[in-house]
């Protein structure tokens, strides 16, 4: 998924343009071992989604009443919001239901609108990254090929992240040069705003303060949403881009490393990684497994030869510190 790439257009490719290398299960598992890996569930996505309003409801009834711990309440909160993006993208790839139509209303309206992104625009640009994942032709190449940076560099991006800088470049000013373009999208730094997509993250974001507003905490939009959604997501978000995919010696040319793997402790799955989103690598092997089975394949891949020449980051700080190695 891109940066927030925050939403995606559709993206036509030649078909003489070479796609990214494949693996097949049948190269690493027996049919039998393969099998679990392959059935999806009616019930776990939808536990998913609400699981995540769950958090972030709960994140802002904690942040009312003790609004010392509003600090705490941004970051958790923000966290949500990109696994609100990371359920957009599991719903991109079907995994949320194995009802199309509820897959796909649960994507767009519980997740990808209330954060200003539309499921129908990033599909066909999510599954373009994946057909040509690490080639000149990946529409998300722009977000890991830069890498690495200098400390500096890096320090610099994650402070206009988290003073809202990024939000107000990707999302105010996109907002303005979206209506105000005759063309139906407005393209930069990989990231996509359109006219159709800015109207229902409106609608539904006045929708919410209009909530918050009746039961008598209207600020609480304010500081307990949009806040971070303008300080916290962009950062975390950043970290998820930079993690997944920069600084993989053989990316383009090994299935096995077309991503990085990231092990997460408790608190980097609360403040950084939800939803299991740092199990990448195995997700770009076989993408149409859902995410709550990833941990699981992990395990598997890893005990086959091929597994050993996957990328696998001991935590989110180690790969901090490769993608900032430059002097």
């Amino acid at each position: 998924m891109a940066g927030l790439a925050c939403e995606a257009g559709r993206r036509a490719y030649p078909s003489a343009m070479p796609a990214a290398p494949r693996a097949r299960p049948a190269d690493l598992f027996p049919p039998e071992a393969w099998a679990p890996f392959q059935t999806r569930s009616a019930w776990v996505g939808p536990l998913l989604v609400a699981h995540c309003w769950a958090v972030i409801g709960l994140a802002v009834a904690v942040g009312v009443a003790w609004p010392w711990l509003i600090p705490v309440c941004v970051a958790v909160i923000g966290t949500r919001q990109l696994g609100l993006a990371i359920l957009m993208h599991e719903a991109a790839h079907g995994g949320l239901s194995p009802n199309a139509r509820l897959n796909d209303f649960l994507g767009h309206w519980l997740c990808a609108v209330p954060i200003g992104a539309s499921l129908r625009l990033y599909r066909p640009y999510h599954l373009s990254h994946h057909k040509f994942a690490q080639q000149p032709e990946d529409p998300d190449l722009v977000l890991s090929a830069p890498f690495p940076v200098t400390r500096a560099s890096l320090r610099r991006k994650i402070i206009r992240d988290l003073t809202g800088q990024t939000f107000f470049k990707q999302r105010v000013l996109f907002l303005f040069r979206a209506f105000a373009s005759k063309r139906d999208e407005d393209v930069a730094e990989g990231a996509v705003v359109t006219g159709r997509s800015v109207a229902p993250f409106l609608l539904v974001n006045l929708a919410l303060l209009a909530g918050l507003g009746l039961l008598g905490v209207w600020w609480a939009y304010f500081v307990l949403w949009l806040l971070p959604m303008a300080t916290w997501f962009p950062m975390v978000t950043r970290l998820r881009n930079i993690a997944e995919h920069a600084c993989v010696d053989g990316s383009a040319t090994d299935p096995f490393r077309a991503a990085r793997t990231t092990r997460a402790n408790w608190w980097e799955r609360a403040f950084i990684a939800p939803y299991w989103v740092n199990f990448h690598a195995e997700h770009h092997l076989f993408m149409h497994v859902p995410c709550w089975k990833l941990p699981a394949l992990h395990r598997a891949v890893r005990t086959t030869p091929q597994g050993a020449r996957m990328e696998v980051a001991d935590g989110y700080l180690e790969v901090l510190k490769t993608a900032s190695g430059r002097s």
